[in-house]
């Protein structure tokens, strides 16, 4: 049996195996094949199947929201901790702060109802959501893989005599509910305020999410 005649059962078997995407076009085929000039002798081919864009990302492009990198701690701070602990169906999330997207602490910084406004302490409780959001996308690696939003603890650098709390924590639980609709984003909720905040921020958020299993 020559070459071709000997090569054709391969390449029956490689072509049917097409209707999948692989991560190889054919088999190789015998040397005998190959030193035949065989059309379909071949060496493997790379084939990387297109990203599909989870719908929490997609949702994040369409409100034109980018995801900051991990938090830069000003000072070179320490912070031998985890952003996101995973047990079991549990993540756990530490408190995170309003950042920029290159990870530094965005500003303004004081105390919501004295340096900053209600308004101003709504946005930075919306971009620590944003923060969290990050930390779960890098724990994750899909956002899609969370079931269910389960608590949200917010502290508030409050100034002396100021009790809007829960009107700043907002801008972290709107955005979620917004992001994750009324089912998997419903979660329960504290909004506390607080004397001091590190590094003077605003706002910071602590939580937990329900995974998919």
């Amino acid at each position: 049996m020559d070459a071709w005649s000997a090569s054709k059962r391969p390449w029956r078997a490689c072509r049917s195996s097409l209707a999948k995407p692989t991560a190889l076009l054919c088999t190789p085929l015998s040397s005998e094949a190959c030193a035949s000039g065989h059309p379909f002798a071949m060496h493997r081919l790379p084939f990387d199947p297109p990203r599909v864009m989870s719908h929490i990302e997609d949702r994040l492009r369409v409100l034109g929201l980018v995801l900051p990198q991990p938090m830069q701690a000003p000072g070179g701070i320490k912070l031998p901790f985890q952003a996101v602990r995973i047990v079991g169906r549990r993540a756990l999330i530490s408190g995170h702060g309003p950042q920029n997207p290159d990870g530094t602490i965005a500003l303004p910084t004081g105390k919501v109802g004295g340096d900053l406004t209600i308004e101003q302490g709504y946005a930075a409780a919306r971009l620590t959501a944003l923060a969290i959001l990050g930390s779960l996308h890098r724990a994750l690696g899909d956002l899609d893989r969370i079931a269910a939003w389960t608590r949200l603890f917010g502290m508030v650098n409050s100034a002396r005599g100021f009790n809007r709390q829960p009107a700043v924590i907002n801008g972290a639980s709107d955005l979620i509910l917004e992001l994750f609709g009324p089912e998997v984003g419903a979660h329960s909720r504290s909004a506390v305020g607080m004397a001091e905040l590190p590094f003077d921020i605003p706002v910071e958020i602590e939580g937990e999410v329900e995974l998919r299993s």
